[in-house]
């Protein structure tokens, strides 16, 4: 009889992920049995499936957002929050696909051509989603790229120099971790979730083509399935570092986003047009037929 695997990893000193190829997870905490063994003291050193990894992976990020859950904002969403949120999602796309192709050069030099070769598909595979955070932007009416040159949200910056310094790194295994992290909850986003920012906008004006892609309707579902089959293959110890780097990711994430939320509707506008040098085709407190007007009025120049 063929034995289940079991996975584990140790995330926060005092915190072990345990899944199973069953689905299983749970989170372990140090102690001692009967015979004086923790069997979840020692790292994993066999291998692994995608049941189990899956448990892994989604398990870190469930805790590191666990950490913020009695903290975190829920306000109504707004067209100006989600300005910031396009904001956001150029920020962490732009960079994207020459980052990964830094860390699959590395691997190139380390003798690991089948890491390098998933991390050169993904760099593919980005390649100009930062613009269609720009053509998003556009279409509310907004100069997209004067704006993003001069912004970046305070709770993005974090995010983002993580990804700089992981892609760096003389073993960049970590950034597999860190992209698990942001597709996973990118495709935790249904049809209703991006209609709801679709009724926020004037009619007429499109400006979800980033939210599409990065949801359950885009790619981002065939990735994470993807991700865990390629994690599952990997040897123990860079499953491993995989699973920590996705909850350190989570933990940034949360925070930062949390950070965001907490803003008023007001204080997001003045950066917004702080940013611009000048008045917003919209203000704090527009109706969608003035926000319509606006955005369908003439274009700024940039």
């Amino acid at each position: 009889m063929t034995r289940s695997v079991t996975e584990w990893v140790n995330v926060t000193g005092d915190t072990s992920i345990v899944a199973r190829e069953s689905g299983e997870v749970w989170f372990h905490t140090p102690k001692v049995t009967k015979d004086g063994i923790d069997p979840f003291a020692i790292p994993m050193t066999g291998a692994g499936s995608t049941g189990s990894t899956v448990g892994l992976l989604d398990g870190a990020i469930n805790l590191g957002f666990a950490e913020i859950e009695q903290r975190l904002a829920r306000p109504e969403p707004t067209l100006v929050g989600y300005t910031v949120a396009l904001v956001g999602a150029y920020h962490t796309s732009v960079d994207t696909p020459r980052n990964l192709r830094r860390a699959a050069g590395r691997f190139e030099e380390l003798g690991r051509p089948e890491v390098a070769a998933y991390l050169e598909e993904r760099a593919r595979e980005e390649t100009g989603h930062d613009r269609l955070a720009l053509k998003d932007l556009r279409a509310l009416g907004l100069p997209a790229e004067r704006l993003v040159a001069n912004y970046i949200p305070e709770g993005i910056k974090p995010l983002c120099k993580r990804f700089d310094d992981l892609c760096v790194e003389d073993y960049p295994i970590g950034c597999i971790g860190y992209s698990y992290c942001l597709e996973r909850i990118a495709a935790l986003k249904q049809k209703a979730d991006i209609e709801k920012v679709q009724a926020m906008c004037p009619d007429g004006v499109d400006a979800t083509r980033f939210l599409r892609s990065h949801s359950s309707l885009g790619s981002e579902a065939a990735h994470v399935e993807e991700t865990i089959e390629f994690v599952a293959s990997l040897p123990a110890d860079d499953r491993i570092k995989v699973v920590q780097e996705t909850y350190r990711s989570a933990l940034i994430l949360a925070e930062g986003y949390n950070h965001e939320l907490l803003k008023s509707e007001g204080e997001m506008l003045e950066e917004l047009q702080q940013a611009v040098g000048q008045g917003l085709p919209y203000r704090h407190g527009s109706s969608l037929r003035e926000v319509k007007r606006a955005a369908l009025g003439p274009t700024w120049a940039e």
